[in-house]
């Protein structure tokens, strides 16, 4: 079974969310906060469970940005798409070519996209 981390800090948008991946057969880890996520990335990988096949990472957590957690995954090899309310805005010079999805985004759009990433190993801009 693939997995998504997805890491999101709004509640009802990762309910949402998880329910769009849940539906579609993926098994979702969820972090709503920088530190969770980055335990879960140190955590993945140890066995086929906890392997992690793709993430999703909302910009801002709290105030917090993400890519300190983007830039684990990059050296892992993991694909990720950002998602914000900003679009590219906000996106330092060392991710630019990353996949970017604005919110509010329709389930359609991030499957989609996670098919893509998985095809391909990285989204398309």
């Amino acid at each position: 079974m693939t997995t998504i981390l997805m890491v999101e800090d709004e509640m009802n948008l990762a309910m949402m969310l998880e329910d769009i991946l849940d539906d579609a057969g993926y098994r979702v880890l969820k972090a709503g906060r920088l530190p969770q996520a980055l335990e879960i990335v140190a955590q993945s990988g140890l066995d086929e469970a906890s392997r992690i096949d793709v993430a999703i990472l909302d910009i801002n957590l709290a105030g917090v940005q993400v890519f300190p957690l983007a830039e684990v995954l990059r050296v892992r090899g993991v694909p990720f798409v950002f998602t914000s309310g900003y679009g590219k805005d906000g996106i330092p010079d060392d991710f630019r070519g990353s996949a970017v999805l604005q919110k509010p985004y329709g389930a359609d759009s991030i499957l989609s996209t996670l098919k893509k990433m998985l095809v391909d190993g990285a989204a398309a801009d």
